[in-house]
């Protein structure tokens, strides 16, 4: 038998691994909805119901999801810069290799979301609620992300560059060689956060709390921690700081 027609005819039986259903750009939102790299820039999704649905490599360039309801959702490498997600329900959706450019996910629901490797430049994150949510190798280059709750995520290998999380819950989570020069983290929470091996070149925890964080082998040339909580913290030099330790790190 030739060895294309018997991968074909495997291919046909097995199916896709979203169930062999064939994308349906033309339907409606739905729960569910099947748009596997259906281009639909600038569509007005304003509270669309959209649980679950595949979106895997669709192009939502600019689209108005204000409010819509997107938890369990795929969107891994979809195009969604410069999009309107406001206030959008994004929690374990999946984000892997998203482009988010520029977009606004301020108030945004995002709990346990993965999106790892998503390109999230300029992106707006202000007030989002992104608890345990996977940000691995994403790219975060001057993004606004004032007063989100980040505890417990991981943003491990991230480019933070000039982003703006003044006064962000970022406990527990791990920044472990993120790049986070020149951003502003003052007033953040940082408490038994992960920041080993971190570029912190120029960021400002001014007043930040960095109670038990973890700062072995970090880059801290020219941070500024005044007023900042430091008190058991691990030190760049392995050192653990004293307990009422604020603006260095004392012995």
């Amino acid at each position: 038998m030739n060895r294309l027609w018997l991968s074909a005819a495997l291919t046909a039986c097995i199916g896709s691994p979203f169930g062999g259903a064939v994308a349906a750009c033309d339907d409606p939102a739905a729960p569910e909805v099947n748009w596997l790299d259906c281009n639909k820039p600038n569509l007005d999704l304003a509270r669309a119901d959209l649980r679950g649905a595949i979106l895997t490599g669709a192009t939502l360039a600019g689209a108005n999801l204000a409010g819509a309801r997107l938890n369990g959702a795929y969107l891994g490498r979809a195009d969604l810069s410069g999009a309107n997600l406001e206030g959008a329900k994004l929690r374990d959706t999946y984000l892997v290799g998203a482009n988010l450019a520029g977009a606004n996910l301020e108030s945004a629901a995002m709990d346990r979301a993965r999106v790892d490797r998503g390109n999230l430049l300029g992106a707006r994150l202000a007030g989002a609620a992104a608890a345990g949510a996977q940000f691995y190798g994403a790219r975060l280059e001057s993004a606004i992300i004032d007063g989100a709750t980040l505890m417990g995520a991981n943003l491990e290998q991230s480019d933070l560059y000039g982003a703006s999380l003044v006064a962000t819950n970022l406990e527990e989570a791990i920044l472990s060689g993120a790049n986070l020069e020149e951003a502003n983290l003052e007033k953040a929470s940082l408490r038994a956060a992960q920041l080993n091996g971190a570029t912190l070149i120029d960021a400002n925890f001014r007043g930040s709390d960095l109670t038990r964080a973890n700062l072995q082998g970090a880059d801290i040339v020219g941070a500024n921690f005044d007023e900042a909580l430091l008190g058991n913290a691990r030190w760049v030099d392995r050192r653990r700081c004293r307990p009422n330790s604020v603006g260095s790190c004392q012995q």
